[in-house]
């Protein structure tokens, strides 16, 4: 007897991670690696809310918090989001720098208060031209220039712990191996 037939492309769009239960995924990478690309496809395919932290920081920006405050602010409103998602039973994609542990942190607090398994996803690029070309591509009042981005690069702490690391200058489509690392 076979199982039932999985669509073209190799992923379920039933499929939930883990148990059957909810997950909190977190994503992790510089602007421009590909990040927000993957999140909505993993949202897409978990069915689950994708909660991006950069809109969130633009809006804060826009009503006058500057300096340190709105990044941090952004972290937490959408850790409060997320929550709130997960205790409704859904699975949650955070797409978000994390830069730093202490914003790694919040999502290993929000799903041990909600008691489900955190799934953290470090994306990279590992050809710097083409992450140069992805960066200059795209708005730098929203995502910042390659200078930022190369600033970043250097503030950023190196993330320690379980995860799975996906290079998105590699050909081969990183959906399939993601799916599976959430099972």
């Amino acid at each position: 007897m076979t199982g039932p037939a999985v669509p073209a492309g190799g992923v379920d769009p039933g499929a939930r991670p883990g148990s059957g239960g909810p997950v909190l995924v977190a994503f992790a990478g510089l602007p421009g690696v590909g990040k927000t690309t993957l999140a909505a496809r993993v949202g897409a395919a978990l069915r689950a809310p994708v909660l991006p932290v950069d809109p969130v920081e633009r809006a804060l920006h826009r009503y006058g918090l500057t300096g340190d405050v709105p990044g941090m602010a952004a972290y937490g409103a959408v850790a409060g989001l997320a929550e709130v998602q997960l205790g409704l039973g859904l699975s949650v994609v955070v797409d978000a720098v994390n830069p730093v542990a202490s914003a790694r942190g919040l999502w290993h607090d929000v799903a041990e208060r909600a008691g489900v398994p955190l799934r953290v996803i470090e994306v990279h690029c590992g050809d710097e031209e083409e992450h140069r070309r992805r960066v200059e591509a795209r708005p730098p009042e929203e995502h910042g220039t390659w200078e930022q981005t190369l600033r970043r690069r250097a503030e950023y702490e190196p993330l320690i712990g379980p995860r799975l690391v996906v290079d998105t200058a590699v050909v081969a489509d990183p959906l399939p191996g993601v799916l599976a690392y959430l099972r």
